[in-house]
């Protein structure tokens, strides 16, 4: 059959997408990027916050018409909203012919090809066998999930409730399929999980992440590995040592520190302090001083008050975070927080999440001017041909989420190859530069 298949939510759910087109492409199945000459469709869902459960609901629905406009005979719908909401799903929405969960993606073919309403395991349940993954993230990077699951339970959240506990990926595992990427010309490595940091605690019974840091150091072709959802008190010693002293370890890491309050953090569920975050910073930034730190933050949790949100706004003052996203709360069904008695109003939450995001603009703006005069390594990701400019990404810049490098170049540069540039200019967000 000819199938589109259709990603959504975060990263870790791309990479179950490009396991999932890996397994129909062996089994012989074609696939298309044309909605209108696609026989199947498989939509693998997000359901983290409410916009995302949206997204995916009305993706369904669009899908489902091109069974009247186009070819389609068969949707499925796979990830965290058929894992969460599988018979309300089924009811709700008709057009949808089989269902599989937030952890079934080995099964893909199975769904495509039998007449089952639904596959769908315990979300415990660890794939095996997905073979050689289908890379979408374009030239010279990819995503590695290096776990499954979480076990943090932080009190907003429903990622363990729909992807379970914490489940390691085996180390050799990793390591041939790191391989296999380098060979096919992936450059960049970018680990990924729900948290990255307690990865190994599960199968080898301490933290693993120095030691799978060390042997990806050690493929050939990799140059650039870097980490994403490092909770802040699970970074070790150990990780900033080896982060320190392997030269292809970005010198980035994704912090998701939620917020900065004592009193928040505890109610958040979260196993950290004000004080113990800015230890931890003013650590990394001594042993690593050109690190780019990036973090997350929501405003708007249930019982924040003006002055909580005012000492937040401080905090990111103090801390000048390289990067920085603000998500506004999103009550989900079946998490502690949702039913806090004190929720904060909507409009209240976006106003503190626009005035977080327009003081990390200053402090983005300040730390990109003074870029200016210096050299960066950077990825080559594109081409504007309108512009006549190529496009591309500093160890500074996880793809999709952080900034881009605007670079002039007198010849062809192509994508997927790293090049040396002087920066010249600088916005909040992106910077300009010219080939060396």
């Amino acid at each position: 059959m000819k199938v589109l298949l259709i990603s959504l939510g975060c990263d870790k759910n791309l990479v179950d997408s490009e396991a999932m087109l890996g397994l129909l492409y062996q089994a012989g199945h074609e696939i298309t990027n044309d909605e209108k000459e696609a026989e199947a469709v498989i939509i693998n869902t997000c359901a983290f916050i409410r916009d995302a459960q949206e997204e995916s609901i009305q993706t369904i629905i669009e899908m489902g018409k091109l069974k009247q406009t186009g070819k389609l005979k068969k949707l499925i719908v796979a990830g965290c909203l058929s894992q969460r909401y599988q018979d309300e799903i089924l009811k709700e929405l008709p057009e949808i012919d089989t269902i599989i969960g937030s952890v079934n993606y080995d099964k893909i073919v199975a769904a495509l090809e039998k007449q089952e309403t639904a596959i769908l395991d315990t979300i415990d349940y660890m794939p095996k066998g997905c073979g050689d993954r289908i890379l979408t993230t374009g030239a010279g990077m990819a995503y590695l999930k290096i776990a499954e699951g979480c076990n943090k339970r932080c009190t907003y959240c429903i990622i363990p409730y729909i992807r379970g506990r914490y489940r390691s990926i085996p180390m050799e595992e990793l390591l041939a399929s790191a391989k296999k990427l380098a060979k096919s010309g992936v450059g960049e490595l970018v680990l990924v999980a729900q948290e990255t940091t307690l990865y190994g605690t599960d199968l080898y019974g301490e933290k693993k992440l120095p030691e799978l840091l060390t042997g990806l150091c050690r493929i050939e072709g990799i140059r650039w590995i870097r980490l994403l959802y490092c909770y802040p008190e699970e970074i070790t010693e150990e990780l900033i040592t080896v982060m320190a002293a392997e030269k292809k370890i970005c010198h980035y890491i994704d912090i998701p520190i939620q917020h900065s309050e004592d009193a928040i953090l505890k109610r958040m569920g979260r196993k950290t302090d004000r004080q113990s975050l800015l230890n931890l910073i003013e650590t990394l930034r001594v042993r690593i001083p050109d690190i780019a730190l990036r973090t997350t933050i929501i405003s708007g949790f249930p019982g924040e008050t003006q002055a909580q949100h005012e000492s937040l706004m401080d905090f990111i003052d103090l801390c000048e975070f390289d990067r920085l996203g603000v998500f506004t709360y999103s009550p989900e069904e079946g998490t502690p927080a949702a039913g806090y008695p004190d929720q904060i109003e909507s409009g209240r939450a976006e106003a503190w999440r626009e005035e977080i995001m327009l003081l990390q603009q200053e402090i983005s703006y300040e730390k990109n001017r003074r870029l200016v005069g210096k050299k960066l390594e950077v990825l080559i990701e594109g081409y504007l041909p309108d512009e006549d400019i190529y496009v591309g990404r500093s160890y500074r810049d996880a793809p999709d989420v952080d900034g881009m490098v605007f670079v002039e170049a007198p010849y062809e540069l192509m994508s997927g190859t790293f090049v040396e540039v002087l920066v010249t200019d600088a916005n909040e967000y992106d910077i300009t530069g010219e080939i060396v």
